[in-house]
């Protein structure tokens, strides 16, 4: 998260800045999974663009452990129904 906390403070340092838009539109592009510019990424001087390759990776990595969690929430509920449903009639006849 050190990069996203990065991006945060220089956003809110330095909102006119360029590199700031630049980084802001990332994140929001990443979020609603939408598209920006390679170029715009280009555009950002060396120490900038490290940080939006950190962000890229943060997004990245969070995105799985979100889906992880889905998935591990999904598993708890269906392990939940299953011991709570009555039993099924093939298991009545053993």
């Amino acid at each position: 998260m050190l990069a996203i906390k990065k991006a945060r403070k220089l956003i809110e340092n330095n909102p006119d800045d360029a590199a700031s838009k630049i980084i802001a539109a990332l994140v929001l592009a990443l979020e609603s999974e939408t598209t920006i510019s390679v170029a715009q990424l280009y555009s950002l001087d060396d120490k900038r663009f490290e940080l939006a390759l950190e962000i890229l990776n943060e997004w990245r990595l969070d995105r799985h452990y979100a889906s992880k969690l889905r998935l591990l929430d999904s598993s708890t509920m269906v392990q939940a129904l299953g011991n709570a449903a009555p039993n099924s009639p093939a298991d009545k006849s053993a």
